[in-house]
């Protein structure tokens, strides 16, 4: 496997001339809409990494979450995290379905942590082709021990997601559909916890109206263990997104705490539950996909 900074190095290179934001995020530019002059190169590389059989499995649930959306009901998509593809992919997929497709694709906005735009030039040309919102992820400040910084960097994080939740507040009353990775990271096979959802996964569940869970089969942008995001591995693969039902999410989460036992996180409960419905999925897309691997193993359980 090749690192997609050399695989795709000339396609790089002009995207980089292409980018618009700048790597420091302020509460005055958490709205960051998609820059589309880099989508054409992401959907040629796309392209050339999806085998036949990739595709989004119940799509009609998605596109009834969009209707929902559209007449005016807060919509929220909860999905699995393989890759930093996992965007570049559903909509490449979304807009390979039609009129009904794009629309879907269109109503989407991200939930994305500062480290995409931080983290590397490369990774933000990439990352700014799709329209999101940017928040400060709490627990990046666990990682901040100087008593001082930490100060500093507590006053960023509450300016920055203050500025993002009216923000999204905005967006979902005006036909938009915010995606969220419940896992708030990539699942990393030597890492059992990275499929551990965040318990702030509540709150978005509590302040939306319907949901749809999606799971995810495949994965065409490996993790690279040692080095930074700009030097994952691109790989071929099919890949297969699997929508689930459109889920009312004040009843859900009503159910979930009443079955939460005695003494538990009854918020935490909630979370762990959805991740399990999104493993649900993900088993039923990788039973789906499995004719088209002709015996490979799937790439997501390797290390």
């Amino acid at each position: 496997m090749e690192p997609i900074s050399s695989r795709y190095r000339d396609k790089i290179i002009e995207m980089m001339k292409n980018v618009r934001h700048t790597s420091v995020v302020t509460e005055k530019d958490v709205f960051q809409k998609a820059n589309p002059l880099n989508r054409p190169y992401i959907d040629s590389m796309v392209e050339e990494l999806l085998l036949p059989g990739s595709g989004i499995l119940n799509l009609e649930n998605l596109h009834r979450l969009c209707e929902l959306s559209r007449q005016g009901a807060s919509c929220l998509i909860l999905m699995e995290h393989y890759s930093n593809f996992d965007i570049p992919c559903l909509y490449y997929l979304l807009e390979r379905e039609g009129e009904n497709g794009k629309q879907i694709a269109d109503s989407i906005i991200s939930i994305a942590g500062m480290k995409l735009n931080e983290e590397n030039p490369i990774v933000l040309a990439f990352t700014e082709a799709y329209t999101r919102i940017v928040i400060y992820p709490s627990r990046s400040l666990k990682h901040v021990s100087d008593p001082a910084v930490l100060k500093e960097e507590k006053h960023k994080n509450n300016a920055i997601n203050r500025a993002a939740m009216h923000e999204m507040i905005r967006a979902k009353k005006s036909g938009h559909i915010m995606l969220v990775f419940p896992a708030g990271t990539r699942y990393r096979p030597w890492d059992p916890s990275s499929r551990k959802g965040l318990k702030e996964i509540d709150s978005y569940i509590k302040s939306f109206d319907y949901m749809v869970l999606v799971g995810i089969a495949g994965n065409v942008l490996r993790i690279n263990r040692s080095e930074a995001m700009h030097e994952d591995f691109v790989t071929q693969d099919v890949v297969l997104y699997n929508a689930g039902p459109v889920i009312e999410c004040g009843p859900f989460r009503k159910r979930m705490k009443a079955e939460a036992p005695f003494g538990d996180d009854s918020k935490q409960y909630v979370v762990d539950r959805v991740m399990d419905e999104l493993q649900v999925l993900h088993e039923a897309a990788e039973r789906s996909r499995a004719p088209f691997l002709n015996g490979k193993e799937s790439i997501q359980q390797e290390g």
